[in-house]
């Protein structure tokens, strides 16, 4: 499999120098829970990966054996929750995340029945949950091959970089679509590539 992808994406003359300079995504070890990936993912919004384990840490430690269930957070008031170091958005958004699991009784579903846009239109249904947080879910944790989240600045200005677009606004974004359009069905890699060009650059 792994030949395969590198052969396709290597089609691509800039991204043949990314895939020829850095070594294969390695295998995700990201928690494939849904739950627990969106709990995390809304403690790390917009925090050092430090810090924001320092808090989920904390946030963990509040429930017997490290488990948030979501009877068990939609119970706990915003103060205890802010006591791990939560922003009282974002304990708000973590009972909202807990209280749609519960609603929807969604413990045992099974996501892989469902295309990674349904997957989207129905999680953003929850306040606090964006279309980014739901793409690099997908990507990460349900191990989706062809996502591109162009809303992640590490893919999009790389893209911008390499590929010397000037547009502005949506023709931009259009401009993106079609650069990363040869790259399906697996997009998801190729962002892992720009990705590793960021971080190197």
């Amino acid at each position: 499999m792994q030949a395969i992808i590198t052969h396709h994406l290597s089609q691509d003359p800039v991204l043949k120098k990314l895939v020829e300079k850095y070594p294969f995504p390695p295998e995700s070890t990201e928690h494939r829970d849904v739950y627990e990936a969106l709990l995390r993912s809304i403690i790390f919004q917009q925090l050092s990966g430090k810090v924001a384990t320092v808090i989920q840490n904390r946030f963990l430690a509040l429930f017997e054996e490290g488990k948030p269930h979501p009877a068990l957070l939609m119970e706990m008031d915003l103060e205890t929750l802010r006591s791990a170091g939560l922003s009282r958005q974002k304990a708000s958004y973590l009972q909202n995340v807990a209280a749609f699991f519960q609603k929807e009784n969604l413990e045992n579903h099974d996501w892989h029945s469902m295309k990674d846009e349904e997957v989207v239109k129905y999680l953003t249904q929850i306040k606090g949950v964006g279309k980014w947080t739901v793409e690099v879910l997908l990507m990460f944790c349900l191990r989706r091959p062809d996502v591109l989240p162009l809303d992640d600045y590490g893919v999009s200005s790389a893209i911008i970089d390499l590929y010397g677009l000037t547009e502005k606004g949506k023709a931009l974004r259009q401009r993106m679509l079609e650069v990363a359009e040869p790259w399906r069905p697996y997009r998801t890699y190729a962002c892992w590539y720009l990705w590793r060009h960021k971080d190197e650059g």
